[in-house]
């Protein structure tokens, strides 16, 4: 799926993401995106802060020393910074829309313009003071769809400065999902995807390199499956320093924290769920398979689903392990975690 204008010419090698759960990054020699390096960071998941507004970073310096940790690892040249990277972003910091038009002018300033304008309505933040990037997606005698990304100039700054202060040179900014997307291939036959993580959950149709839903949720509580291990309450009776009091205390939060690991899975499964039945209802056939992206794991969104009624869904990871060069080392990742930035360097 092209996201990136053919004209750009040579483009970043390197790539970068920022989740709430962690910073992910990876390095490619060519388009083909075939992966050499890639790193990873965690980070707790009040570092960064998702919002569309300014101040999605709490803990700055913890974000700006993970970004330097990656890409210091991936691009082989700590001592010689400044390299282009490509900056990938969470779906909640930018807008995504897809939009009808009877005829666009062929300028595409003009065609900017016109989006700009069309966009005043639709956004939480004002269009004429936001970044903004379009793309046609289909043409017909009466019809011409658009895919529109927006951010809020403050925001994108935000991010950028981050990539600086680590010492690189920030290029393209893609939200998360519209990244992963990137990597498909555009004779792919239609596709649902799926992007979860920390906080939310994208889903997303493409068919032969065409969006048809790109659908962004935020999720009030934490997703299965992707808690800090070292986070994570164990309930110790009758061992020294802990009395009733605190066994109780421990056994409640544990409770509490299984009743919204409950609920998160139902929206998650209700989330698919509506995807899942457009994707139906527009191409008269259910879908053969679901691609997970982010940091849940096809795994694990494959037992949340059943678990919440959503059985026989044919889960795979959208990053295939021929993506990752041979002896390539991914330590703690998943290769859900590798979408954004394989897709950006793919593409």
């Amino acid at each position: 799926m092209e996201i990136f204008p053919k004209t750009l010419g040579s483009r970043p090698r390197l790539a970068v993401e920022l989740r709430p759960d962690g910073v992910v990054a990876a390095r490619a020699e060519d388009a083909a995106a075939l992966l050499t390096a890639v790193a990873g960071s965690p980070l707790d998941g009040r570092a960064l802060q998702i919002s569309l507004k300014a101040g999605n970073f709490s803990d700055l310096n913890r974000v700006v020393s993970a970004l330097r940790e990656t890409l210091d690892a991936v691009s082989g040249r700590s001592g010689d910074r400044g390299l282009a990277v490509t900056v990938i972003v969470p779906d909640a910091a930018a807008r995504v829309l897809l939009l009808e038009f009877d005829a666009l002018p062929a300028k595409p300033v003009e065609a900017l313009a016109v989006v700009r304008f069309r966009l005043k309505k639709l956004l939480p933040f004002d269009s004429d003071h936001a970044a903004l990037s379009y793309q046609v997606m289909s043409t017909d005698k009466n019809m011409v769809r658009v895919l529109a990304v927006a951010m809020p100039h403050e925001v994108v700054a935000e991010y950028e400065q981050a990539v600086i202060a680590a010492g690189y040179t920030p290029g393209a900014v893609l939200p998360s999902t519209l990244a992963a997307l990137a990597g498909l291939d555009e004779q792919q036959a239609a596709v649902l995807v799926v992007n979860a993580g920390h906080g939310g959950i994208t889903t997303a149709i493409v068919r032969a390199g065409v969006l048809l839903l790109h659908r962004s949720l935020e999720l009030a509580n934490d997703v299965p499956g992707t808690e800090d291990p070292d986070a994570i309450l164990h309930v110790r009776v009758g061992e020294e320093g802990y009395d009733r009091i605190d066994a109780e205390a421990a056994i409640e939060a544990q409770v509490l924290a299984s009743a919204e690991a409950a609920m998160t899975g139902r929206e998650i499964a209700q989330a698919v769920s509506v995807a899942a039945a457009y994707f139906e209802d527009t191409l008269a056939v259910a879908p053969a398979e679901m691609l997970s992206a982010g940091t849940m794991g096809a795994e694990t969104l494959r037992l949340v689903l059943e678990e919440n009624g959503f059985e026989g869904a044919n889960v795979k990871e959208i990053v295939g392990a021929e993506a990752l060069a041979a002896g390539t080392a991914t330590t703690h990742l998943s290769r859900g975690w590798l979408a954004g930035v394989r897709g950006a360097l793919r593409n």
